[in-house]
């Protein structure tokens, strides 16, 4: 009889925790699965040896998946402008004077989304290769900006001159497919072989393995997006050297690397301490230019925990992006009110302390609020992968703009001082936090 009643009160405990679980549970295969380690080689042994062999071989068996694809801007970061002039988006009527190019020597258009560059043919270094125009358009806000492709982490290991700037060093490693490890440009895209790794073997014989992120500890899934939404430096600046150094070879992404390999042994993540603002940092660590967000994922905690970027992005179509946000929805798949995730209130409202229907009650407007450009002239409509709520005195006491702050971007008539207090009448106040 105590059998059979220890019995009963398990199902019951059984049932009950599935009617009150959590949403993650579903994903418990995922976070649950055992972690390697950063430096272990997940690349399958068969696909070693094989080849870069471009995405129209993978259509032949995966139709969905590349259907997504094709339609996703991945797809169209590399665009061929003799194959196709309509992929052409600034305004060359109105292209400034003093500009080094004319759309009739531009090859290849970069992006489209927030801004667009041209790569031109040139001679540097001996080796045919593409350089950029002294000119971008900028998608944001319509207009021509002056642009220096040679000024960023680099730029003491280049002569400040657009004709010798070769894109083979900085754009072409994470734009074409294969570039990255093979240094040949096999597909003008962003294409199924920069996250899965070289095909050849895999479309000989379907059942030759190639990588699946999905299929790895959750941790080193991440990197086949971190190679490029990273930002870095070259890998071979750990051997004590200076950037000066690297004369004309300096590689602004993982040279080397494939998908499945350590990430860590190819890339050099880009600096950054804690109270101390750089070029591509605010001083709380939030991103202040584009291509950040694997610098603060990594330091979240769903991401020590096992969430990946594609729980929140679909790999093939690119969906719930900055532009297209899915809204709540793509947050309480995992997160549900009163669960041991949170968020820890019985509503929206009561957690937010805004209507239900209103901006202030979007989980991305306050967990990712706008930080960050696309160049020193866009508006701020790059969202921050912290996930952390900044608050009002927080961006006081690390001197970030006032704009950055989730609440001063809407109420921008109250002072951070302010909002501050606004919070602390709620009961939002935590230890730990600058006050």
């Amino acid at each position: 009889m105590k059998k059979i009643l220890i019995l009963i009160a398990l199902i019951l405990i059984a049932l009950l925790a599935w009617v009150f679980q959590p949403k993650i549970l579903p994903y418990y295969e995922q976070l649950t699965k055992e972690r390697v380690g950063l430096n272990v080689d997940l690349q399958p042994k068969a696909q070693k040896e094989a080849k870069f062999v471009g995405s129209k071989k993978c259509q032949e068996c995966h139709k969905e998946q590349y259907s997504a694809w094709n339609h996703s801007l991945h797809s169209k970061m590399i665009q061929d402008i003799k194959k196709d002039s309509s992929v052409v988006v600034a305004d060359f009527s109105k292209l400034p004077k003093d500009a080094d190019f004319t759309l009739k020597e531009a090859v290849y258009t970069i992006g489209s989304k927030f801004k667009q560059r041209y790569m031109i043919p040139a001679k540097i270094n001996g080796k045919d290769d593409f350089r950029l125009g002294n000119y971008q358009w900028n998608v944001e806000n319509k207009k021509w900006q002056h642009f220096k492709p040679y000024k960023y982490w680099y730029k003491d290991a280049y002569k400040h001159d657009n004709h010798e700037f070769p894109t083979s060093n900085t754009c072409d490693g994470c734009h074409f497919t294969g570039y990255m490890s093979t240094q040949k440009r096999v597909e003008p895209a962003i294409a199924c072989e920069s996250c899965h790794g070289a095909g050849s073997k895999h479309v000989e014989d379907d059942n030759s393995p190639i990588y699946k992120a999905t299929m790895a500890d959750p941790i080193r899934a991440t990197e086949v997006c971190l190679q490029c939404h990273m930002r870095n430096r070259d890998k071979k600046l750990d051997s004590n050297i200076s950037v000066k150094d690297l004369w004309a070879i300096a590689k602004d992404y993982p040279y080397g690397y494939e998908a499945g390999k350590p990430l860590i042994d190819y890339k050099k993540v880009a600096p950054f301490t804690l109270g101390k603002e750089t070029k591509e940092f605010w001083a709380n660590g939030a991103a202040k230019k584009n291509r950040t967000q694997g610098n603060e994922f990594v330091h979240d905690t769903m991401y020590k925990h096992g969430i990946t970027c594609i729980n929140c992005h679909n790999p093939h179509s690119l969906s719930n992006r900055a532009d297209k946000p899915e809204g709540n929805q793509a947050c309480l798949k995992c997160h549900s009110f009163g669960s041991v995730i949170g968020p820890h209130q019985s509503s929206i409202e009561a957690h937010t302390h805004h209507k239900a229907n209103s901006k202030g009650s979007l989980c991305i407007e306050c967990h990712m609020p706008k930080t960050a450009r696309h160049t020193g002239k866009s508006p701020l409509t790059v969202r921050s992968h912290k996930f952390e709520f900044t608050s009002p005195s927080e961006t006081k006491f690390y001197k970030m703009p006032k704009e950055t702050n989730a609440c001063a971007s809407c109420h921008k008539e109250k002072s951070l001082d302010e909002l501050q207090k606004d919070l602390e009448s709620w009961g939002m106040v935590e230890w730990g936090k600058k006050n």
